[in-house]
């Protein structure tokens, strides 16, 4: 039985392709969805996998060749007769079997394209179960746990740590039997030959770019020694000699970016170590930064007597945890207050959009959280229409996912306003940076016992110092302030929340 391999659907407008790179070769055998070849248009790269389990006959379409939708790549013959036909026998055994499984990149969330190989907790030729942890990704905000679709034995590591793969990649291969006993020690080739690739110009004599990258390269006068690959193994593609060629500086950079750090003493050196920042750390870094330079953010404090919540807290939290299964703390309180002001001032929920000022009527508060890896800032949505205790249990659980590392994207996007409780940590103090595109983000702070004047005396009082940042783009200091006293108002006194006053 004979299987066609024709040129998949490239793209709306996109009507031929350059076949750039054939990982097979005819007599080769070859597992269902493994990667055949890989074809350029003028946007993407596409890979071809095949779609069936076989040897690769005959290549109708050369590397080089300009082809068409639906256009005939190659054919693949059924395993078994061809199979044992061809000269590498040994290597179509294990390929040809059903064994052989797939790990691909699983699902990253919405608008996450790729993801960092942070961690393999498993070893080529290591046995593995189905369902266990075979690697850990890093995406920007999350960290992603890859299980073992099926039982066997890891076979070959395709993306080893530190490498960086799309939302559709293959990272590993198991494989089930002792078949691959002879085949294990190979995937250590791939792996050792993609570290070299990632530098430019480093080890690519072994590494055939792009036929439309070559025919650029010679026209725009370019070398591949300082074009970054982004092809398999580190191949030059046609958009990479195009990045290339309309941004010529980057080479400089390495150098001009490493000048500012100060010289270090010798006796020093051998005491420092330098760690890599992990994508979550440099997201956050990335995202504070542009906060600084795009609002125009600044701060006004003020502070709160907390007796009267204290106190109202003190007196029903034994009930409230029996009646609702969860604790009655300070958050509540303090997100009841805000979505009081923040129907006051809607400003300050509001974000700005090029000239536009987009005003929401709703209010998904987001509560910042400290994990091991990182700030992360969960969202609890529609909290203007939640009780105290669903607010509370929300907080608890996102609390809890963020500690875990679960958090999925999509309950870190969306927020409104942010409260940020750097109080918990010993805080007396502090300016909170805005978590974009959103207008204010209010910081709680340590409750202190301090003398205040009330009422001609001198009384010890649990104070909190609170602090809104805000987009003076879009919020004046008049909303800025009365937001602040509206939320010192509630909680001095909770009843006005159940007034609406």
């Amino acid at each position: 039985m004979t299987t066609e391999v024709r040129v998949p659907t490239l793209g709306e407008s996109v009507t031929e392709a350059t076949v750039a790179t054939w990982f097979k070769k005819t007599g080769d055998a070859v597992a269902v969805d493994e990667m055949l070849c890989e074809l350029e248009t003028d946007k993407v790269t596409v890979e071809v996998p095949a779609s069936a389990a076989g040897v690769l006959g005959e290549i109708i379409a050369a590397e080089g060749d300009t082809v068409g939708v639906d256009a005939l790549l190659a054919t693949i013959t059924a395993g078994d007769g061809a199979a044992a036909a061809s000269a590498p026998a040994a290597k179509a055994a294990p390929a040809a079997s059903n064994e052989s499984v797939d790990v691909m990149v699983p699902t990253l969330g919405e608008s996450v394209t790729e993801a960092t190989v942070s961690t393999w907790f498993k070893a080529v030729g290591d046995t593995v179960a189905q369902d266990e942890m075979l690697c850990e990704l890093e995406t920007d905000k999350v960290s992603v746990e890859v299980p073992a679709p099926a039982a066997g034995v890891l076979a070959e590591i395709t993306a080893p740590e530190g490498a960086t793969v799309d939302a559709s990649a293959k990272l590993a291969v198991i494989s089930g039997s002792g078949a691959v006993a002879g085949a294990s020690p190979a995937p250590a080739a791939p792996a050792a030959a993609q570290a070299p690739a990632s530098a430019a110009g480093a080890g690519r004599n072994d590494i055939e770019n792009a036929p439309s990258a070559n025919k650029l390269m010679a026209e725009k006068g370019l070398t591949p020694d300082n074009i970054q690959g982004s092809g398999r193994d580190g191949r030059i593609m046609k958009e990479d000699v195009l990045k290339a060629a309309l941004a010529p500086a980057p080479a400089a950079a390495p150098a001009k970016a490493a000048a500012p750090r100060a010289p270090v003493a010798a006796e020093d050196a051998g005491r420092e170590e330098r760690v890599k920042m992990t994508r979550l750390r440099q997201t956050i870094a990335r995202r504070l930064k542009d906060s600084q330079n795009t609002a125009a953010m600044l701060t006004t404090y003020n502070e709160v007597d907390m007796g009267e919540v204290m106190a109202l807290r003190s007196q029903y939290k034994d009930q409230f945890e029996k009646k609702h299964g969860v604790r009655l703390g300070f958050m509540s309180f303090f997100t009841k207050a805000c979505v009081h002001a923040l129907k006051e001032v809607p400003e300050v929920n509001a974000e700005i959009d090029g000239t536009d000022i987009v005003y929401k009527n709703f209010v998904h508060m987001g509560v910042a959280a400290g994990t091991p890896t990182g700030l992360v800032v969960p969202v609890i949505r529609d909290a203007d229409s939640m009780s105290f205790a669903g607010i509370e249990k929300a907080i608890a659980e996102k609390g809890r996912r963020a500690r875990d590392g679960k958090l999925s994207m999509a309950e870190m996007q969306g927020g409104t306003f942010t409260l940020s409780n750097g109080g918990v940590y010993g805080s007396l103090m502090s300016s909170p940076i805005l978590n974009p595109p959103q207008s204010g983000i209010l910081g709680m702070h340590k409750i202190q016992d301090r003398p205040m004047a009330i009422n001609g005396e001198v009384v010890i009082r649990p104070m909190m110092y609170l602090a809104l940042s805000y987009d003076h783009r879009i919020v004046d200091g008049k909303g800025a302030v009365t937001f602040l006293v509206r939320v010192k108002e509630a909680l001095e006194d909770p009843r006005r929340l159940l007034m609406d006053l």
